[in-house]
């Protein structure tokens, strides 16, 4: 009897003040929907740093007939030096740090680069090409010791780690991450003081009735319990609407769109990640609802 006097109350506390209810149901919808979607994003960035990470190779360039580095000064890189670099990556110094090595003569780099280019056939011939050493290693975060090991070798014209043309992506998609947390904290500030506000609101309509309350002993827990659930109410359908969205989100933007459109991607964020939010944005919503009402009606009843 007593739980659903309660909720009686925190019902007619939700009518009274329903304009007040909707704005904080709206406010807490926008701001719960940007921390769905930052910790989407840092699942993805997360997702596709351990994809390329474990596919991403050190590349060691051999000098061709038309390159400039100072190593390069005799041309083309003869076979003694092919010979050293070889000799140098199956070394036991560097046994433990490379996985495999794949060797790309001068036809195969010819042919790959007439695939991407074709006008190149024109103005290059396979004799201008170079061969490369392609490393898959242990730990892509050692490249730097192969980069140390080789540049400035005689014949080697450039040692490139791959992961270098990937991070400018990475570092792009943690900005955009920043500046979604960053819109979410201040909805979610706006979206507690709300909260607050409706509370204090809620309580001077009802100043009466608490009165009354009081007069006939009723514990300050019981009477603040209806107030504290008509925020959690509130914040509760703002969070179940940011829900929806997060789910919707990745269902018809990512499975539906950018799975299509965007090749070089291969991982992304699914369903079940979705799933994996709703509930930590449930629980945010609610939380800081519980807190911000409890808050604003201890404050209320000592004034």
């Amino acid at each position: 009897m007593r739980i659903g006097l309660i909720l009686g109350e925190a019902l007619t506390g939700l009518r009274r003040n329903a304009s007040m209810v909707v704005s904080v149901v709206l406010v807490t919808f926008v701001s719960l929907t940007f921390v769905g979607a930052a910790i989407l994003m840092q699942m993805q960035i997360g997702t596709m740093k351990d994809f390329w990470v474990d596919r991403a190779q050190v590349a060691i360039s051999m000098c061709s007939a038309v390159s400039t580095a100072t190593t390069c000064t005799g041309g083309t890189a003869t076979p003694e030096q092919l010979a050293e670099v070889q000799a140098k990556l199956e070394s036991p110094a560097l046994a433990g740090i490379i996985r495999d090595v794949a060797f790309e003569d001068r036809q195969y780099t010819y042919d790959r680069i007439v695939e991407l280019e074709p006008g190149y056939a024109d103005i290059l011939t396979p004799d201008q090409a170079w061969e490369t050493f392609r490393l898959n290693l242990v730990d892509q975060t050692q490249s730097d010791v192969i980069i140390e090991a080789f540049t400035g070798m005689a014949g080697v014209e450039e040692v490139r780690d791959e992961m270098q043309y990937l991070e400018p992506l990475f570092s792009a998609l943690t900005v955009a991450t920043y500046i979604a947390v960053g819109i979410a904290a201040l909805m979610l500030v706006a979206a507690v003081l709300l909260i607050a506000t409706t509370i204090r609101l809620s309580a001077y309509a009802r100043r009466r009735e608490i009165g009354i309350m009081r007069l006939v002993g009723a514990s300050n827990r019981f009477i603040q319990t209806p107030f504290v659930l008509e925020g959690v109410l509130a914040a509760l359908i703002g969070s179940v609407l940011a829900s929806g969205a997060v789910l919707a989100g990745v269902h018809f933007g990512v499975n539906g769109y950018l799975r299509e459109r965007i090749n070089f991607v291969t991982t992304w964020v699914g369903i079940g990640d979705a799933w994996v939010v709703v509930p930590i944005v449930i629980g945010i919503g609610v939380l800081l609802a519980a807190l911000s009402a409890g808050f604003a009606i201890r404050r209320w009843l000592r004034a």
